[in-house]
């Protein structure tokens, strides 16, 4: 047994609980909004009734699929067999605390300043520096490094292509039309087919990915189409309803874009189930190597269960930073980048998802962030350049470029400190 652990165990269980419910709390405040702001900066939904979708999606994805196993080196990036950890395991306990408390940091600079930035590269840095600096240089998989880069172009690139075409096919085939109303009733539905078939793949692809649950491609795929046939079903009774009720509206569009609108719940309910299920691990993953290394007395395993309440933790941290400072990422995705209008809104959060899909399966790296702005940005295009706000899309690229340097310099700093503290 380590004596460091032995000695400092219940100070580094301590500090592992506050800074995994820091980290949670910035997941909340910054990634959580990312999820939400196309809602509620279309209007479909207003801030309250976002954070009561979060607080039952995101719970519910946190703990349904928010991993019974999760890796206690995030994402793979040390490497076991060039570290001096197996020696030293008090080393992975200061780098894991540093890693958390430095992303946390980093998320509290970005969410007060409105940048949507990725939790999963504020970890991911945070680990690369104290891996970096305080083991060796070899004990970083720089492979990941290089995938990690490729998603700043590839997230973006790709969901905005999706988006845009997705908001001009409802532009040609409903909204520019010479009867809007009549096109809703024929194509809507399958739109809400589309919403139906991408909520119940990403579910299974990417949000019980982490459970005992295992679909083949093709079981995913035929479950995913019955679903998408019976949201279908019931998406065609709700439409004829919301059409009959919206007779007071001045116009055949506002009638239309309200029926967007309710298409939008269904979108931001899938973000947040999906967001729970996998971004709650840059929180409670850190801090379930640092219990499982401390509850062993020092010995270090490659996955450790996570224990109910650790997910419980994270599930709290993230809705409770939704809560306080979710709004001002809001703003910035939902009202800063661009106009965004109900059936606007309604691409970027389908294109999104379908991004998120088509890139779990097929190995793809992509942060949902990335993936969400570049979304937003796709819509705001079909209306040209000039459509959109190039000062905060800069200051938004710019936080991106800055994410993995400022967290791996936080961490390498937090490190030393805990280091010189406890050693």
């Amino acid at each position: 047994m380590s004596e460091i652990i032995a000695q400092y165990g219940p100070i580094f269980l301590a500090m592992a609980i506050i800074f995994g419910f820091f980290m949670a709390w910035g997941v909340g405040a910054n990634d959580v909004a990312n999820a939400m702001g196309t809602s509620v900066g279309a209007r479909a939904i207003t801030i309250k009734q976002a954070i009561i979708i979060a607080m039952v999606f995101e719970f519910a994805g946190a703990w349904l699929g928010g991993g019974k196993v999760t890796q206690t080196v995030r994402s793979g990036i040390i490497s076991l067999e060039n570290s001096g950890l197996q020696g030293n395991p008090e080393l992975l306990v200061y780098g894991m605390l540093s890693s958390l408390l430095a992303a946390g940091v980093w998320l509290l600079i970005a969410s007060h300043r409105g940048w949507p930035v990725s939790t999963t590269h504020s970890i991911v840095g945070a680990i690369i520096g104290f891996a970096a600096v305080g083991i060796s240089i070899d004990s970083v998989m720089w492979g990941k490094v290089g995938s990690i880069a490729a998603s700043w172009v590839v997230s973006p690139l790709f969901s905005g292509v999706i988006a845009l075409a997705l908001f001009l096919s409802v532009q040609k085939l409903v909204l520019d039309t010479d009867d809007p109303l009549a096109n809703a009733r024929r194509y809507v539905p399958w739109y809400i087919f589309l919403v139906g078939f991408i909520i119940s793949m990403m579910t299974m692809v990417k949000g019980l990915s982490k459970t005992s649950l295992e679909f083949s491609l093709f079981q995913t795929l035929l479950i995913a189409t019955g679903i998408g046939l019976v949201t279908m079903a019931v998406g065609v009774v709700l439409l004829r309803r919301v059409v009959a009720r919206l007779r007071e509206a001045s116009n055949e569009v506002d009638r239309l874009e309200r029926v967007f609108g309710v298409l939008m719940i269904f979108t931001a309910c899938s973000m947040a189930f999906a967001h729970g299920s996998n971004d709650v691990a840059n929180a409670i993953g850190p801090l379930a190597a640092v219990v499982g290394v401390v509850e062993t007395g020092g010995v270090f395993a490659s996955e450790s269960s996570v224990p109910s309440w650790i997910l419980l933790l994270g599930a709290f941290g993230i809705i409770i930073g939704l809560a306080t400072w979710g709004y001002r990422v809001i703003m910035t995705i939902g009202r800063k980048i661009t106009h965004l209008t109900p059936s606007r809104g309604f691409a970027a959060e389908l294109a999104a998802a379908t991004t998120v899909v088509i890139a779990s399966s097929t190995g793809i790296p992509v942060s949902t962030t990335h993936t969400l702005v570049g979304a937003v940005l796709g819509v705001g295009l079909a209306a040209g350049v000039s459509a959109l706000n190039l000062g905060t899309i800069g200051r938004i690229f710019l936080s991106w470029l800055i994410t993995l340097p400022v967290g791996a310099t936080l961490s390498i700093v937090f490190f030393f400190a805990f280091r010189a503290i406890f050693g």
